[in-house]
């Protein structure tokens, strides 16, 4: 009897944010330890399969580091970064393209419909969905066939929606400067369509618990910044490393018009649900 009052309890916590969400447009940034792990695999697409039933759109942006790494040196073609940017000559980018595009944008669609969800495969080359341009930075550095996203045309995504999908995109642009597609960062795209599609959320999966008060300290997660406060906690050295090109990607999302974003743990088992229907959240949120 208790465990099953404990369950109604849930049920009852999950119905004013499911009534707050139905209808509208989450953006998920899939990718890292969350996509190693069988057990967290799993979770995820039952939370999107979920999520999707209850009414909400659910839009899947994917990366696919490990695939690409471990197809590479299968080939014998060497990783080298860049400044934490993959450096992508044209047979790398033919890599990343295959793997991207190919197997795990398809994996993810196959798992998605065998556990009873619908889904369909969009890659960002596909109705130029991402246009791009060559990276240029100003450190000079060449990156080889990594673009700066310049456009978004969502409306095969949109059309995906409508027809009941679940869209599941990959991360590679249409160049418009060249004959080429180009490898971009899929946290930048995942934002940059949330913006295009007027999402409600951006949620970006990653392996650490969210922004830390004193690194490495996860009793002191920061469970909410608001916009306003980033550039203060980036001087205090909070929010450093790899977290920085994440809380840039949630503060434009922000000032496109995406009202609220979140990093979290992809390593806890249904952080999404945790996140988005309950009282308690899973990480940190960015609005």
């Amino acid at each position: 009897m208790g465990n099953n009052f404990e369950r109604a309890r849930t049920l009852v916590e999950a119905l004013p944010y499911i009534q707050k969400f139905t209808g509208k447009v989450v953006v998920i940034k899939y990718g890292g330890n969350a996509m190693i792990s069988p057990e967290l695999f799993d979770a995820v697409i039952e939370d999107i399969i979920l999520l999707q039933l209850t009414g909400i759109h659910v839009v899947l942006v994917h990366g696919g580091g490990p695939e690409i790494n471990d197809m590479l040196d299968r080939l014998g073609i060497e990783s080298r970064f860049v400044n934490g940017l993959r450096y992508t000559d044209a047979e790398t980018m033919e890599v990343v393209q295959g793997i991207l595009c190919g197997k795990v944008n398809k994996d993810l669609v196959a798992t998605i419909i065998r556990k009873g969800g619908s889904a369909v495969g969009i890659c960002g080359l596909d109705a130029k969905l991402f246009e791009a341009q060559r990276m240029v930075k100003s450190d000079g550095e060449d990156y080889g066939y990594v673009g700066d996203i310049t456009n978004v045309n969502p409306e095969a995504v949109m059309q995906a929606i409508e027809n009941g999908h679940i869209p599941v995109v990959a991360t590679v642009a249409f160049g418009i400067d060249d004959d080429t597609a180009y490898n971009v960062n899929a946290d930048t795209a995942a934002a940059k369509l949330a913006i295009a599609l007027g999402a409600e959320k951006l949620i970006l999966l990653t392996n650490t618990r969210g922004v830390l008060r004193i690194k490495d300290d996860e009793s002191t997660l920061i469970k909410q910044i608001r916009s306003h406060e980033i550039e203060g906690l980036m001087s205090q050295n909070i929010i450093a490393g790899g977290m920085i090109p994440k809380i840039e990607c949630c503060a434009d999302a922000i000032e496109g018009g995406v009202r609220r974003t979140h990093i979290l743990d992809g390593r806890i088992e249904h952080s999404i649900l945790i996140e988005m229907l309950t009282d308690e959240g899973a990480g940190t949120m960015i609005f």
